[in-house]
């Protein structure tokens, strides 16, 4: 992908919505492209993220589990971040992440956006006004599924 084909990628992504024009080409211009073949892994679950994805050609499969109880979570498609939380904090990969088809992925580490969030203020207030926005929706979410599991227990 080119540099601008890479920016208006991120700017579509909810997190990086309300990112300059420079921030994005910052954060494009930084990110590595890796390929992945079809059953390669991008990570496994339960290692150390350092860094988030963003899929730009193809799709990652996300499973849990192994063998027999080897569940998937979710498929990822072009657009799509993986490992959001891991931009901002240390934390450990929840599910391990397998390339359905031939795909590429680019890579975002957390110490550019920190590296970002030190230089650019105005940036970490935005992040931080869209994270809460989207950690309340998911307050309330959960709280209309207990609600629901509640009713039907009855």
């Amino acid at each position: 992908m080119s540099l601008d084909s890479d920016i208006s990628l991120l700017s579509q992504i909810a997190l990086f919505r309300e990112l300059s024009a420079e921030q994005l080409r910052l954060l494009a211009f930084s990110a590595i492209h890796r390929e992945i073949r079809p059953d390669d892994i991008l990570f496994r679950e339960g290692d150390v993220a350092e860094s988030g994805f963003i899929v730009t050609n193809g799709e990652i499969v996300m499973t849990r589990g192994e063998g027999d109880k080897k569940k998937v979570l979710a498929t990822c498609e072009p657009g799509c971040l993986i490992g959001e939380l891991a931009l901002f904090i240390s934390t450990k990969r929840p599910a391990t992440a397998t390339a359905g088809r031939l795909s590429v992925v680019m890579e975002i580490n957390r110490s550019l956006v920190m590296r970002m969030l030190n230089e650019y203020p105005q940036v970490a207030l935005r992040l931080r006004s869209a994270l809460a926005d989207r950690l309340t929706a998911t307050v309330y979410e959960l709280s209309e599924i207990k609600q629901a599991f509640d009713r039907t227990e009855r």
